[in-house]
Formats: C-alpha cells, sequence, structure tokens
C-alpha cells in the first residue's frame, strides 16, 4: 500500500507541473480594464497634462484584496513624493538631462528599498517622466500631477471595494476536506482489520492542495475584510494542516505492522467510528474519551508473546498517542455553528 501510495504522489505531482492554466477573463482583469480606463477618462475631461498615466497609475493599484490595495497606493503615494524631492535636487539643481536622470534612479532606487516603499517604484518613475518632459517644476505641474495621481489611485480604491463572495468556496473546500480525511480513515481502518489493502492514497494528495488551496482563499477573505486579521476559515485551515501532518506520520506506522494483533481490531473500531463523524463542528473531546476508553482496554489485554507481537502493539501505541494529539488540535479549533448538531461529531 505504501508503495502505490509514493507512486501515485510522485504522478501526482509531475501532474501538475505539466498542467496549464486554461484560459479565463476574471473579475479581477475585468476590473483592471473598467477602472484603468475610466480613470483615463476623467483625467481627459479634467483636461489633464499626460492624461493617459492614469490609465497606468490605477493598473499599477488594483490588487487582489482590498488590504493590499490599500497598502499598493499608500506605498505608490510616499514613492513619488520622494521621487519629486530627489528631481528637484538634482534637476533643478544639476541639468534636466538624461545622465541626471541615471543618477537619480542610482540613489533613488536603494532609497526606496531602505525605506520599503520599493513597489512605489515604477509609479514614481511616471511622475518623474513627466517632470523630465517638461523641463520645469512649476506649481501647475506638480498639482497637474497630483491630479493624476488622485483620479488613478481613486478609482483603484473605488473598483476594489467590490470583492466576490468566496464563502461558498471556502464552504466547499472545507466539505471536500473533510469527505477526504473520511476517505483516509476507512482506508486505515480496512488495513487494520484486513492486513492488506490496494488502496493508492490518492486522498493524501487532494487533501494536501485542498489545504493549500483553502488556506489561501481564506487569507484572501482576511485581506478583504480591514478590521480583521483572520477568520474562522483560515484557523479552520491551519488546525486541519496541522492535522494532516499526523496523518502522514500515522501512515507508515500502520503499514509497516510486522503482524495483525487482535489490539488492530480494537484501534480499527475506534477510527471507523472517527471516520463517520469527520466534521466542522468541535465535540473532539467526545472521541478523545472514546481513545482512552481504547487505552483501557489495551491495558487489560494480555503481554505480547514474540517480538514481532511488541512491534505490533508498539507501533499500535504509537498511533493511538498520535490520534490523540489529533484530536487535541480539533479541540483547540472553536468549531463553525452547524445547523444540525449531533451527539458524535469529530
Amino acid at each position: 500500500m505504501l508503495r502505490k501510495m509514493l507512486i501515485y504522489t510522485f504522478r501526482a505531482k509531475v501532474g501538475v507541473l505539466m498542467n496549464f492554466r486554461r484560459f479565463k477573463i476574471g473579475y479581477r482583469t475585468l476590473k483592471t480594464a473598467v477602472g484603468a480606463s475610466i480613470a483615463m477618462l476623467i483625467a481627459m475631461f479634467l483636461n489633464l497634462d499626460y492624461y493617459s498615466s492614469a490609465f497606468i497609475l490605477t493598473v499599477l493599484c488594483i490588487q487582489p484584496t482590498k488590504r493590499k490595495s490599500l497598502r499598493a497606493v499608500y506605498s505608490r503615494i510616499i514613492a513619488s513624493i520622494i521621487g519629486v524631492g530627489f528631481a528637484f535636487v538634482f534637476f533643478e539643481g544639476i541639468a534636466y538631462h538624461p545622465l541626471v536622470f541615471g543618477l537619480i534612479l542610482i540613489l533613488f532606487i536603494p532609497t526606496l528599498v531602505s525605506l520599503r516603499f520599493q513597489d512605489g517604484f515604477v509609479s514614481s518613475v511616471v511622475i518623474l517622466l513627466h517632470l523630465f518632459d517638461a523641463k520645469d517644476m512649476s506649481w501647475s505641474l506638480l498639482w497637474n500631477e497630483v491630479q493624476l495621481m488622485i483620479v488613478g489611485f481613486g478609482v483603484a480604491l473605488l473598483v476594489n471595494l467590490y470583492m466576490p463572495s468566496i464563502e461558498k468556496d471556502l464552504k466547499k473546500y472545507r466539505l471536500d476536506l473533510e469527505s477526504l480525511y473520511s476517505k483516509i480513515f476507512h482506508e486505515i481502518t480496512s488495513y487494520l482489520r484486513n492486513g492488506e489493502s490496494d488502496w493508492d492514497g490518492k486522498e493524501l494528495v487532494e487533501a494536501s492542495e485542498v489545504i493549500e488551496k483553502g488556506k489561501a482563499l481564506a487569507y484572501q477573505d482576511v485581506e478583504n475584510h480591514l478590521n480583521r486579521r483572520q477568520n474562522l476559515h483560515y484557523l479552520y485551515f491551519d488546525m486541519r494542516e496541522q492535522q494532516f501532518e499526523i496523518i502522514e506520520r500515522v501512515l507508515p506506522k500502520i503499514t509497516a505492522l510486522p503482524v495483525n494483533i487482535s489490539h488492530c481490531y480494537i484501534v480499527a473500531d475506534f477510527m471507523e467510528e472517527l471516520a463517520n463523524h469527520v466534521h466542522s463542528g468541535n465535540t473532539a473531546h467526545k472521541f478523545i474519551s472514546k481513545l482512552d476508553e481504547v487505552k483501557e482496554d489495551f491495558a487489560k489485554m494480555p503481554l505480547p508473546k514474540d517480538h514481532e507481537n511488541f512491534l505490533a502493539m508498539a507501533a499500535l501505541y504509537q498511533f493511538i498517542e498520535e490520534m490523540e494529539q489529533y484530536l487535541r488540535i480539533k479541540r483547540s479549533f472553536v468549531g463553525f455553528n452547524m445547523k444540525k448538531k449531533t451527539a458524535s461529531k469529530e
């Protein structure tokens, strides 16, 4: 079984590397196109010089989340202010010359990096190019640049206020992951009872992918709510990720059992019940109590007769200790409010 699992995992990873993304026009692409066009139209209406730059400034500030968009605008405003300062010192102090522009960049880029405003470099260069092209730092030109930034950055922020709800996707990932965990536990149950299995371990690969996608999407949801740093979905996938590490650790212990002893059936019964009750709520304490009963049953059973039985019993003890940690991780999670609660859910 372990060999099949490794082969499937390798093939799955190769498949991911060779997988090409299909052509798709997403909501962010549409927002960027619409927002940038609106910004340029507004700049044209205001009769601003270099009005097409409003298009570029908007494109640079439309980000995947609201919080990232705010950070992008802040970074670009500060970088542009610093850039104007450099332009005043070097263009007005030396000359409006390409070599002077190059000298500005030599000093300007490290300054932004040291101040951690490097994300605003491109937009600030746009402003610098306007100043260089005009060869004059008049108040009217500076006011023109301020208006361009207000239009470009402002439209980007307004457009980014709309973020489609991802609650449905998060719920789907959550339910898919619970289904995969349930299947994995059923396979463990089958192996404990029969001593063999033709399981290829594909659910392990799928579970890992769902955790990664779910956690990334949950973090995106956090970033779209400016008044909070984390949410229940993110905590959920983080909790499941910790549990998954335990699942990966215990599988070799089960597949390496030298013999099938009577203890296996006790653990199998427990795992079957757990597999049938993988859930988003939090009643892990019930299964911790059941695991204590398993330990008590172990204590009542006779000592191993030979070395192989001893190794098998030791492996099962390690297994139930790991599963107890699995349940303790779940118990630390606050849990979702489920519409239908039952008396025994993981």
